[in-house]
């Protein structure tokens, strides 16, 4: 059994780049095969969007794993303004045949190009498809070749490689600075019997104490994966996904309590131990903040190894993997955990401080802003990922209504901007009222000063944390930027999310990118608030510091919004420093102009983000891939029981109300 695929009506084309196509015209009728270089291939599904079609050129292929057929399918978008059909490839994918049923497996990737057939970033946003299954002569699976595109799909005859698709990165001319960052980073990858399992913390050959930066950290990890798939190499990723996922369900014990099911480990070293006559074996020994410093469980390790599953699909065509049993009941226990009931009146996530990247007390106990974006970011990856069958509908069925009431909270209660702080200004107190407006009971006296002369007039950013009486008006950096890239935040509030970056780009960034947040506690706000900490002083490492991972995620935004010139701005500065001064874990004072006073050298993530950020800025059609754009059919998701409140109207209407269409 083969599988070409089927498209809805009649294209006349003609490819616009080399190949066996190029400069012919061809007229492709619903159903009708075309000869592409070695062998047949069938246009599938197309759906024109103004200037635009997006369709899928399918190759039928032998490989089979176990009881999955698959066919090779290149994403192609083509422009029609007044110029003929030109044909752009885009980015690779295997689609299975797998009688299973998937959450995205009746969708497909449609591809917008902006300005013509020489502009390079593209736009996935996802839209209904099918596929159908006939009977085809097996053959040979092809090899396709886009030279000046730089895309190539190869299929190895290895059983291990019928699944999985590579995308290849153009060769290009790498500097010198590019070259040792990736020495260094090579030197970083920790082996587990023979087999690339993760990258440490930091590599510094003169810290003679290196505590826990020995260690695979999850979510220090995910720069450097994205680097590797980047570039090509995915074994890694593959191993870490799977091992990580043997350790969620080890026995987890801190003072005879044990904590839920589908906890992931903060981290991992690998250990070798001694065993009779003389031999030793290697094992994995994992924290679950058991040893962390507070004692805290990792809310965030779960949700970026969600995200980053999710991506490893997305790069490699490796779908198979996500479709693995241990892998969807992974998915499973991760969300069963964060969806579990509790006594929370909110539908964002209650975590205690220290849970995140900020792993030490910095007044972010409760709902903060970045554990809310990554949540978001996680419910929509298994939302895609997940199974649905008899046992999963009603997880699934959760994960829709979370969110749904997620986004709305966020987008509504979370952002502020003049118009926002100035009708927060004027708040009344004390409603007792299911139509009041000021719900959380926010006393106007708590708008700092600083906030009132910073605000620019153009941006506006999403809150560090929302509770009763209390709003947390710092700007957490990563807590922003991934609402961007999730779509957590509207299109106008991403865009002034960068704006206000663009306007505050000496508070934020100065000489090094980026702050992990802004404003620094200082004086009796540091000392009540972060208990004094020695390291978390004023302006330095999460009371202020400069974090210089934190530049791909904001590549990535700007990539999203097109603002390809913040980010190259951003990778030039930091660029000019790091190598220079050993690639430092984050700087300190107002502006990140000296090394941080405790920071580790050859920090991984801090090279990792580097090579990722670079690599996105040469291959933006790569980067998004990984972000998300709107999705409407959240906004009609509603679970008001508007007959049993009595409420004569919903209040979701505020948020579909601020979406540019």
């Amino acid at each position: 059994m083969r599988q070409p695929c089927r498209f809805l009506s009649s294209f006349w084309f003609r490819t616009a780049k080399t190949g066996s196509l190029s400069g012919s015209w061809w007229n492709l009728q619903p159903g009708e095969r075309f000869h592409a270089g070695p062998s047949w291939g069938m246009a599938s599904r197309g759906l024109i969007d103004g200037n635009l079609i997006g369709f899928r050129f399918t190759h039928p292929c032998v490989g089979q794993s176990k009881t999955l057929l698959a066919c090779d399918t290149v994403n192609f978008s083509v422009d029609v303004s007044g110029r003929g059909l030109y044909v752009l490839p885009s980015a690779v994918r295997y689609f299975s045949t797998s009688a299973d049923t998937r959450v995205n497996d009746k969708n497909f990737e449609k591809v917008y190009v902006h300005g013509g057939i020489n502009v390079k970033p593209l736009v996935a946003e996802r839209i209904d498809g099918d596929v159908d299954v006939v009977d085809e002569e097996e053959g040979p699976s092809p090899r396709i070749e886009v030279d000046e595109d730089k895309i190539h799909l190869e299929e190895s005859n290895s059983k291990a490689d019928l699944n999985r698709a590579q995308v290849i990165s153009p060769k290009k001319h790498e500097s010198q600075v590019e070259k040792d960052a990736w020495r260094l980073l090579e030197n970083a990858i920790v082996k587990y019997c023979g087999s690339p399992v993760g990258t440490v913390a930091a590599n510094d050959p003169a810290d003679k104490q290196p505590l826990n930066y020995d260690q695979v950290f999850i979510r220090d990890f995910v720069p450097s994966a994205l680097a590797f798939l980047l570039k090509g190499e995915g074994e890694i990723v593959r191993n870490f996904l799977l091992h990580t996922l043997q350790l969620q369900s080890w026995e987890k014990t801190v003072d005879c309590y044990s904590p839920g099911q589908g906890l992931m480990p903060a981290s991992f070293k690998v250990r070798t131990v001694p065993l009779d006559e003389n031999k030793t074996e290697e094992v994995l020994d994992p924290d679950f903040g058991e040893s962390a410093i507070g004692r805290v469980a990792p809310v965030d390790s779960g949700l970026w190894w969600i995200i980053l599953l999710r991506a490893y699909g997305k790069l490699t065509g490796d779908y198979a993997l996500q479709e693995r049993v241990d892998v969807q009941t992974g998915i499973k226990l991760i969300m069963n955990l964060c969806l579990s009931d509790g006594f929370d009146m909110f539908p964002s996530l209650l975590v205690t401080d220290g849970s995140c990247m900020i792993d030490r007390r910095m007044g972010i106990h409760g709902h903060p802003l970045e554990i809310q974006a990554l949540f978001y970011s996680a419910l929509r990856c298994s939302r895609e990922i997940l199974s649905v069958n008899e046992g999963s509908k009603n997880l699934v069925r959760a994960i829709n209504n979370r969110l749904s009431a997620l986004s709305f909270h966020i987008r509504e209660y979370y952002w502020v901007d003049m118009k926002k702080i100035n009708e927060i200004y004027r708040y009344k107190t004390e409603e007792y009222s299911t139509n009041a407006t000021n719900k959380f009971n926010i006393y106007p006296e708590q708008i700092p000063l600083w906030l009132m002369d910073w605000f620019p007039e153009n941006g506006g950013y999403l809150i560090g944390n929302l509770q009763p009486a209390h709003m947390d008006f710092r700007f957490f950096t990563l807590g922003n930027l991934w609402s961007i890239v999730s779509s957590l935040g509207t299109p106008k509030q991403n865009e002034a999310i960068l704006n206000l970056i663009e306007d505050k780009w000496d508070d934020l960034v100065g000489h090094m990118p980026l702050k992990i947040c802004y404003p620094a506690l200082e004086y009796d706000d540091w000392r009540i608030i972060t208990g004094s900490d020695p390291k978390n002083t004023p302006w330095s490492y999460h009371n202020g510091g400069s974090w210089p991972t934190l530049l791909w995620q904001f590549t990535l935004a700007c990539i999203k919004m097109g603002r390809l010139d913040l980010a190259q701005k951003a990778v030039a500065l930091a660029e000019k420093r790091l190598p220079v001064e050993h690639w430092p874990e984050y700087y300190d004072t107002r502006t990140g102009k000296f090394i941080g006073k405790q920071a580790r050298l050859y920090q991984t993530w801090t090279i990792a983000g580097f090579l990722t950020s670079k690599m996105f800025l040469e291959n933006p059609e790569m980067a998004s891939l990984l972000f998300w754009e709107e999705d409407y059919e959240l906004l009609e998701i509603c679970m008001c029981a508007l007959n049993k409140t009595g409420r004569k109207k919903c209040s979701r209407g505020a948020a579909k109300s601020q979406i540019l269409i």
